[in-house]
């Protein structure tokens, strides 16, 4: 895990994003690959009334944003310590990270916290997450860290998702001070026990402890959140799980509302 793949654009969770990506590429010794996707190429449209250049008037403004931004990242990373490296691309954020992603180890994205209309970055998650091979970050807007050496969670329900999410984050797991692996009884059969997830980790010398939890009269996210909290985690791991193809819905309940409400950052994979 070597390349991480950063979602530049100016909005409320570029600090915390930016800030993650340094923590991870420091803690890989890895290279930071920014990616600037916007729709808007400059090109001539004229209305047929008054002949106004109306979409090369909007891509002319998105470029000057663009140019603003790229001169921004640039000079902060110029300070940094990490080797890094700034990509355009002419597409949507969802489809520039995806065309992007056949060589990264990692994409860092915003969780759809503290932003009064959260499908847009919502709508980004589940399009990436579902639509790539690689694991995402999904680092809420007020954490301006990623601290890698911390406590680790993994939330297990021996799922394909959470197989897959758990084996993409090793690299990460071998770095935490402590992994542990919760689960949450609910009214389902799963193919892989919890035992099955520690004894993995094992084999690449990570050790765990598992925590076997009742939801009750809570939901399963607020389980977790709530073990998130007891037990100091800098991070959680799990599996997304997708069933609609609707944008606002490309991520079931449990996924959705911990993007939503989550306060560390989640490694998800699907």
């Amino acid at each position: 895990m070597k390349s991480v793949l950063l979602y530049v654009n100016d909005d409320a969770g570029l600090d915390a994003r930016y800030q993650a990506a340094l923590d991870l590429t420091r803690a890989l010794d890895g290279h930071l690959h920014c990616l600037r996707a916007n729709p808007y190429n400059p090109q001539m449209a004229f209305d047929g009334v008054t002949g106004m250049s109306v979409m090369y008037d909007i891509g002319k403004y998105a470029r000057e944003i663009d140019l603003q931004l790229k001169a921004e990242i640039e000079k902060r990373l110029a300070g940094e310590d990490v080797p890094w490296d700034y990509q355009e691309a002419n597409s949507d954020p969802a489809r520039g990270l995806a065309r992007n992603s056949a060589l990264a180890d990692l994409i860092v994205l915003s969780s759809s916290s503290g932003v009064k209309d959260n499908t847009v970055p919502l709508g980004i998650l589940g399009d990436v997450v579902l639509d790539t091979n690689i694991p995402v970050v999904v680092q809420p807007d007020g954490l301006k860290k990623f601290d890698v050496g911390g406590p680790a969670v993994v939330a297990w329900n021996g799922s394909f998702e959470a197989g897959n999410a758990l084996r993409a984050a090793v690299p990460l797991l071998k770095l935490a001070s402590d992994v542990h692996i919760v689960v949450v009884e609910e009214d389902k059969d799963h193919d892989l026990p919890p035992l099955d997830a520690s004894e993995y980790l094992s084999r690449h010398g990570i050790g765990s402890q598992i925590h076997d939890l009742e939801a009750k009269n809570s939901s399963v996210q607020d389980v977790l959140l709530s073990t998130i909290d007891t037990l100091g985690a800098s991070y959680m791991v799990m599996g997304a799980y997708g069933h609609s193809r609707a944008r606002e819905f490309l991520l079931g309940g449990v996924t959705r509302s911990l993007f939503r409400d989550c306060p560390v950052p989640l490694v998800v994979a699907h």
